[in-house]
């Protein structure tokens, strides 16, 4: 009899589940990032919506890559 397409074994898998990763990096950059935006731009000078959109671009995208390397080397060391 074949195998049904929506069962799967159930062998653990190795490695870093990149899904995951995703995920919590996705969650983690909004909750972090929001109030370090914030906080960070109550010390520039903002004079337009141009320049505060590249300022929190600039900023959320450095907090974005920080959490993400965080969560792969933590989910790396977990696995």
């Amino acid at each position: 009899m074949p195998v049904r397409v929506d069962e799967e074994d159930e062998e653990p898998t190795e490695g870093v589940d990149y899904g995951w990763v995703m995920q919590v990096t996705f969650v983690a950059t909004i909750v972090v990032g929001a109030p370090v935006v914030a906080v960070l731009s109550a010390t520039v000078t903002l004079p337009s919506w141009p320049a505060r959109v590249s300022f929190a671009v600039r900023v959320g995208a450095i907090v974005w890559l920080c959490t993400a390397v965080a969560v792969f080397l933590y989910a790396r060391r977990t696995a």
